[in-house]
């Protein structure tokens, strides 16, 4: 896990950097004397985390019915500074927003941050740096360096559904043979079983997963198909609560916690 670990500490120094200026833009923005989800979670005792629990390493679904991941113990970690309990709310990728506005205070699990999220949602300062990449059977990994060798009739792209993943193949793979599995966690196995030929999604997802899946191969996870970030979702247009979070992160970050928990699960 060498190149993720490389990845991690380049993003999270960039994170450092950008953190007081994304604060202050959102203190400038700040209503005041408006309430606050922040007020709401300390009164009810609760954190209540929407994740879809189906994205090692960072939200998954035990069979014990319990969640577990990187961002399960940021979550924990965040609660604990609040001096309140999370509360873990399942969620899937094409509900994911809709969950989040009507159900939770923040949302976590590897959640990309988009345009089109952002209608809906503020979110933190992100805290990892990532992007799109392929992942594939070791024995056929140099077929798939570009996207124009992916989107070819005869490759079998498998996508799981509702999310940047399956956004991001319907727009690149428009000539290759796309079919949408319904199971993130089980995804995978249909490669090795040669039920498909290749995946892309980010590339800390394909690190871990060749470690977890023998036989399969990340297809360059340091240079990705294109950028893109993680953060966590939180209620739109509620900057104090906000400001909380992104200062728990901040610390997170800066104290080396994130890295912890991070090495964690990965090493």
């Amino acid at each position: 896990m060498k190149t993720f670990a490389a990845l991690a500490t380049l993003a999270t120094a960039t994170m450092l950097c950008c953190a007081a200026a994304h604060a202050q833009t959102a203190a400038a923005a700040s209503p005041a004397g408006a309430g606050s989800r922040l007020d709401d979670v300390l009164a009810r005792g609760t954190l209540r985390v929407c994740t879809t629990g189906d994205y090692k390493p960072y939200s998954y679904y035990r069979t014990d019915g319990r969640f577990e991941g990187i961002d399960i113990d940021m979550a924990e970690s965040l609660a604990k500074s609040l001096g309140v309990k999370a509360d873990f709310v399942k969620t899937s990728w094409s509900n994911l927003t809709n969950d989040f506005v009507a159900k939770c205070d923040i949302a976590v699990g590897g959640v990309s941050t988009t345009l089109e999220r952002q209608k809906r949602v503020f979110f933190t300062q992100p805290y990892v740096v990532d992007g799109k990449t392929a992942i594939a059977r070791c024995a056929d990994a140099d077929k798939y360096q570009t996207v124009a060798q992916i989107d070819r009739p005869e490759t079998r792209v498998i996508v799981n559904p509702g999310g940047t993943n399956e956004r991001f193949a319907k727009q690149f793979f428009t000539h290759a043979n796309l079919s949408v599995y319904p199971d993130n966690v089980t995804i995978f196995k249909q490669i090795l079983a040669g039920k498909a030929d290749v995946m892309v999604t980010d590339a800390s997802e394909t690190l871990l997963q060749q470690k977890l899946n023998p036989g399969l191969c990340s297809v360059h996870p340091d240079k990705p198909f294109q950028f893109g970030e993680k953060a966590y979702m939180v209620p739109r247009g509620d900057v104090a609560f906000q400001q909380y979070v992104d200062q728990w992160l901040h610390l997170a970050l800066s104290s080396g916690e994130y890295q912890a928990i991070s090495d964690k699960w990965l090493k």
